[in-house]
């Protein structure tokens, strides 16, 4: 029989659950017969539990699962300040089973809530799940990790990156480590880059609490797209279990630098102004409602980093990221290096091969020359495309899997969150001591013109 757990929303009254974690529960519930799970929430908001359970009825619409008819019928609410010890000895004191503790807040609650959990008597087997920000830098995030190692061990806690959850991310592990075609050929004698880009047509869409205070190279490049490299350069690990897998990660992370140690020439940052994107009209980043034009928020980052390893030194890893941009551009873009030699007789543009994979809808495609249906000397440019498909669970459902059963493999484990601040640090410095110009791009436009061009 399935251990039982009770899952406890901290922020449950908040967006993120709402329109995340419960939805992605629901799938799972419905995907996964036979789990029992207890749903708990609590939130500062002073909602009775017929609220919250409309709440999540709400979330779980149109799936039709037992499983899902139980969470919804023994739900319950309480209003509570997650940061007073009192308040959480009495909701822990409350819940029965396995717990897993899901921090649905900003990260400086979440913070403020570990260290009163300090005090409190937490469950044998209890499980802790963060939402990163992990700190604010390095020295926090090292701070963070001593508090709440203090209170679980390591392998119990899970700092979320949904990015880790996302099927084509998983599909990468597959296609490079199964197919003879691409796995001897993974490194830089025969790779000459990569790039991560995930470029968003949305503007801030009321965001500015966070986001303004974040930016692009925060908000996406020091969490989410760092993580997305270490799984592109990682050597090969013995299982894809939680210690190899994240073993190997970790490893990519601590030999990561800023290209060249040049944070000036390899880092660029802009900022959106008026414009239009699908026929919607945005209006000047700083004429958003929150937004305080005097912290000069990036909207778009763009840096180069080196994987220092005898695999991967010298190949650039570009990642880039940013709002309001002419539409959604999810992918990751590896460009081979050219053939040494191309016999005489053939003609054309002999270009490096390139691996593209597609984050949604999940696609991989393959540009190769070939000879051409004309002229068979004269090569042209051929694309070989597979759907990978969406993956039975959304990325947060796959979070949520992880959870409930222990298995923090595709969580971010704490060293690695202290690295990925280490890695961005120069970047930071040399951006508020403004070496690195703001650029300004119109929103609707693929950023500014004077950048070179991407693959």
């Amino acid at each position: 029989m399935a251990t039982e757990t009770t899952l406890l929303i901290l922020g449950a009254s908040g967006d993120l659950t709402s329109r995340l974690l419960l939805p992605a529960l629901g799938q799972l519930l419905a995907r996964e017969p036979g789990r029992r799970v207890k749903l708990h929430g609590a939130g500062m908001d002073d909602w009775t539990e017929a609220h919250w359970r409309k709440v999540v009825r709400e979330a779980f619409a149109g799936i039709d699962a037992e499983e899902a008819y139980s969470a919804i019928a023994s739900t319950r609410y309480e209003q509570a300040d997650i940061t007073k010890t009192a308040d959480l000895t009495r909701l822990i004191g409350e819940t029965s089973g396995r717990l897993a503790l899901y921090f649905a807040v900003p990260p400086a609650i979440a913070a403020a809530a570990c260290e009163a959990l300090r005090e409190v008597a937490l469950p044998a087997d209890t499980v802790l799940a963060l939402e990163k920000p992990f700190g604010t830098d390095e020295a926090s995030a090292r701070a963070l990790n001593q508090t709440i190692t203090g209170l679980v061990p390591e392998h119990r806690i899970f700092r979320v990156d949904h990015f880790l959850g996302r099927s084509t991310l998983l599909n990468i592990l597959g296609v490079r480590f199964a197919n003879r075609v691409f796995e001897p050929v993974w490194s830089a004698e025969h790779i000459e880059s990569v790039v991560v880009r995930y470029d968003e047509s949305l503007g801030l869409e009321g965001r500015a609490g966070y986001y303004d205070r974040a930016g692009a190279l925060i908000d996406m490049i020091q969490s989410h797209l760092l993580q997305v490299l270490a799984f592109l350069a990682m050597e090969p690990p013995a299982t894809l279990d939680e210690r190899d897998l994240r073993d190997s990660t970790g490893a990519v992370l601590r030999a990561t630098y800023i290209w060249d140690d040049n944070a000036v020439r390899s880092s660029r940052r802009a900022r959106y102004t008026a414009g239009s994107v699908a026929g919607r009209s945005l209006p000047d980043y700083t004429d958003e409602d929150g937004v305080d034009a005097s912290r000069e928020t990036e909207t778009l980052a763009e840096v180069a980093f080196e994987v220092r390893t005898a695999r991967w030194t010298g190949v650039p890893f570009t990642l880039r990221s940013g709002k309001a941009l002419t539409g959604r551009d999810a992918e990751i873009v590896i460009t081979f290096r050219p053939v040494r030699h191309l016999p005489a007789g053939l003609t054309g543009d002999s270009r490096g091969s390139v691996l593209r994979f597609v984050l949604g809808p999940d696609q991989m495609s393959l540009e190769i020359d070939v000879n051409g249906g004309d002229d068979p000397f004269e090569l042209e440019r051929a694309v070989l495309a597979a759907d990978l498909g969406e993956g039975a669970l959304k990325a947060y459902g796959e979070v949520i899997s992880g959870i409930l059963d222990g298995d923090a493999a595709l969580s971010v484990r704490g060293d690695s969150a202290e690295q990925c601040w280490r890695i961005v640090q120069p970047v930071l410095d040399a951006w508020r001591r403004d070496e690195v110009p703001l650029e300004s791009y119109p929103a609707g436009t693929g950023g500014p013109a004077d950048w070179p061009a991407l693959p």
